[in-house]
């Protein structure tokens, strides 16, 4: 069953950020995930506060989530992004 990584990210120095953005997709790529949306124009419709940047990754599964997450890697390019920006991110499991 895919799982989604989901992240919404607020930007607190976008030019330090560049580094982590310009490395993160090939790392994505190689655990066989892929973007389905990457800092897009997100419309709050119900509760808040107002949604920051949220990129949506689809693996598939969550196992395969958890290696390109714990992957060496990810985590040499994960201090950049955790550095420049202020975030929650988690796994959510989709439907088979």
């Amino acid at each position: 069953m895919p799982a989604y990584f989901i992240a919404e990210i607020e930007l607190t120095n976008p030019a330090e950020y560049e580094s982590y953005r310009a490395a993160v997709p090939a790392t994505i790529a190689r655990y066989g995930g892929r973007y389905l949306t990457r800092g897009g124009a997100a419309q709050l419709i119900e509760g808040g506060p107002e949604p920051k940047r949220v990129v949506i990754l689809e693996f598939a599964d969550a196992a395969a989530v958890k290696r390109w997450y714990g992957s060496p890697e990810y985590q040499k390019i994960l201090p950049l992004r955790l550095a420049n920006s202020t975030s929650r991110a988690f796994i959510v499991e989709g439907v088979g």
